[in-house]
């Protein structure tokens, strides 16, 4: 997860909502990262989350990711979720629930809803005050500086 925090710091850097994502395989070694990048490439699935499957699917050479683990610094939204769910993912990590879009736990639940064919070992909070820190920082100097 620091590394996880250390590419959304470098998200933040470039302008993007300062999210990252490292996936480990069965044995903890990375195979991936991502961090955001939808203003970088003017790509709106360009999700930390989204980067990090396709870098492993392409590293490993199958879609089929049942024996990773995804480390994320913020809840993943519905696109992200659904992706998780459908890369079948073994266990996501993540850093601190996103009040408004997290679809894992805080607003909707999508690996044990009845729409998943996937059953997903999801843990939270995993650094969650420096996630939660970095993420309100990074919004309160948009904010000042957009005045």
């Amino acid at each position: 997860m620091s590394h996880a925090l250390e590419l959304a710091k470098i998200a933040g850097n470039a302008g993007e909502v300062p999210v990252g994502a490292v996936i480990t395989d069965a044995s903890g070694n990375l195979i991936a990262e991502g961090e955001n990048r939808k203003e970088r490439d003017q790509d709106p699935t360009a999700h930390a989350e989204i980067v990090a499957l396709r870098v492993a699917a392409k590293t490993l050479q199958t879609w089929r990711l049942h024996e990773c683990t995804l480390y994320v610094t913020l809840e993943p939204c519905p696109m992200c979720a659904g992706a998780i769910i459908h890369s079948r993912i073994g266990k996501l990590v993540y850093g601190v629930d996103d009040t408004k879009t997290g679809a894992i736990r805080t607003v909707m639940n999508i690996p044990d809803s009845a729409a998943s064919n996937h059953r997903l070992l999801v843990m939270g909070g995993i650094l969650e005050s420096a996630c939660r820190q970095h993420l309100q920082d990074w919004f309160a100097t948009r904010r000042l500086q957009s005045k």
